[in-house]
């Protein structure tokens, strides 16, 4: 389990990252259009998990916003947006931002993603919901990097994700 802080209050995780090197574990999200879409779905492809409690907060949103900028500039990848909101609220969110390179997903219906891959919170105001994490994947379905934003409510650090990226 993580430790991480909420406006320096400390809240755990329900575990912790993968390994950089390890297969991503599979998962199965809900997108905009209420269809599931899974691992599978993105074979062959470099993926940036963009991964936050939700787009109603300031900082998410944020994050959003950025990665839809980098998502812009990147060959053979997709950044997806993963938090536990609504497929609605997340397609009402990137409609009004005009945020068209990124894909939202949701993990509404079980939460299993997040205790998959260890990021849900477990205690706190934001119980439930997942903490801020980056992965990328690589195209064959690999680990390649992972971070744990240690405040929830910090961005995450955009230019190590670009070097991870550009390795």
């Amino acid at each position: 389990m993580a430790k991480i802080t909420l406006k320096g209050n400390v809240v755990d995780t329900t575990g912790n990252l993968p390994q950089t090197g390890e297969q991503a574990k599979d998962f199965k999200l809900v997108k905009k259009d209420l269809s599931r879409v899974t691992l599978a779905d993105y074979a062959g492809k470099r993926l940036v998990l963009n991964i936050f409690p939700s787009l109603d907060t300031g900082t998410c949103a944020a994050s959003v916003r950025m990665f839809n900028k980098i998502a812009g500039e990147l060959n053979n990848t997709k950044v997806l947006c993963i938090s536990r909101d609504l497929p609605f609220a997340q397609a009402r969110f990137c409609g009004a931002e005009e945020l068209n390179n990124v894909e939202t997903l949701s993990d509404f219906e079980t939460g299993a993603f997040g205790k998959a891959y260890g990021l849900e919170i477990m205690n706190g105001p934001l119980q439930g919901l997942h903490s801020r994490v980056v992965i990328i994947v690589d195209e064959e379905g690999r680990i390649i990097y992972t971070q744990q934003v240690p405040e929830i409510v910090d961005e995450p650090k955009y230019e190590e994700v670009l070097k991870a990226l550009n390795r």
